[in-house]
């Protein structure tokens, strides 16, 4: 799946805001985003894509959530 759909996953089935450290954690712990070059997913990255997609992520109180 994609990085996108991954951090969306992570934040409906916790159930609540997670910082970007602990989204990249999830996604590399269950496998659900696999990087073209095999390394683990960085909190950088869920941060980059977080910032790309307004419409879907928000950032507040230094944590990630679904706009929804």
């Amino acid at each position: 799946m994609s990085l996108p759909e991954a951090i969306v996953y992570c934040l409906i089935t916790s159930n609540r805001g997670m910082r970007t450290e602990q989204l990249a954690e999830m996604i590399n712990a269950k496998r659900l985003h696999v990087r073209k070059d095999g390394q683990p997913v960085t909190g950088k990255q869920v941060y980059a894509v977080c910032m790309h997609y307004p419409d879907m992520f928000c950032k507040s109180e230094g944590l990630i959530r679904l706009m929804v």
